[in-house]
């Protein structure tokens, strides 16, 4: 099935199970409460809308591995039957200075193999980069793996939503402090980008660049630098330092298929 495939009147999915890591947890996109909400919320909260006692599940925790998220999430997510899959995982992988990319690729094929006769429709995709000098070491790891993507879905009758290919995604303002995860309006674009991607008609361009950038001033850059390496850098190094995850003990954001109350701050139309 080609990319960010569209299809004409969908039916409508009565739930849906989101699968992976801290992208699909729905960090950086922050609450008043201290909590984070994400893409799959706000497309949970879109199909919601349109669907009387429609139920939603996140088993997704951040820093976890393909591994993890094929032994430990995999399982539960099939067993719950849910109409719609989605499924991201491997960039945590691929961004740690040693990684096999083929095992990668294979625990994937797993989760999804696992994932794809239990729903009717499972999405995957090319997961978004931030422009700079970080991404481009790791890019040839990550177009090994999201080549390996589209294959696979290809095998399942999956959607791929090509986020690494939209350049706009990569743009720095959409994402957080900590270099790692998208803001809110990114996590925004992502949920606009699977609703069409699952044939919905277009509620805004995801596309569309942000307007021409104002560059900083040296002193600017070097202190938000600083803050950088203090607040993210350094503990992230830590972990990996030790063996330890930001997801070490952390239950799963929402563990149970069950009716979805649409916040309202989360309700269609709304960023």
């Amino acid at each position: 099935m080609p990319m960010n495939a569209a299809y004409t009147h969908p039916a409508p999915y009565t739930s849906f199970v989101a699968v992976g890591d801290s992208f699909t947890e729905g960090m950086s996109d922050g609450l008043p409460d201290g909590s984070y909400r994400g893409w799959a919320d706000l497309l949970a909260a879109r199909l919601a809308a349109r669907t009387t006692g429609f139920r939603y599940a996140n088993l997704a925790v951040r820093g976890k591995l393909i591994g993890q998220i094929a032994d430990e999430q995999a399982g539960p997510a099939a067993a719950m039957g849910a109409d719609l899959v989605t499924l991201v995982g491997g960039l945590n992988d691929v961004l740690r200075p040693k990684c096999d990319v083929d095992l990668v690729c294979a625990r994937l094929a797993e989760a999804a193999d696992r994932l794809a006769p239990s729903c009717r429709q499972l999405v995957l995709m090319r997961s978004p980069g931030r422009r700079g000098p970080v991404a481009e070491r790791f890019r040839p790891r990550m177009e090994h793996l999201f080549g390996f993507v589209e294959d696979l879905a290809e095998r399942h009758g999956a959607v791929v939503v090509d986020l690494f290919g939209a350049d706009v995604l990569g743009d720095p303002r959409l994402w957080a402090e900590d270099r790692l995860h998208l803001n809110g309006e990114g996590h925004r674009r992502v949920a606009e980008a699977v609703w069409q991607a699952l044939g919905h008609p277009a509620e805004s361009d995801w596309r569309a660049p942000l307007p021409p950038a104002v560059r900083p001033g040296w002193t600017a850059r070097r202190a938000a630098d600083a803050r950088f390496a203090r607040e993210h850098l350094a503990p992230w190094i830590g972990r990996r330092l030790t063996g330890r995850s930001s997801g070490d003990g952390r239950p799963p954001k929402r563990a149970e298929l069950l009716p979805y109350d649409v916040p309202a701050a989360s309700s269609p139309g709304l960023s």
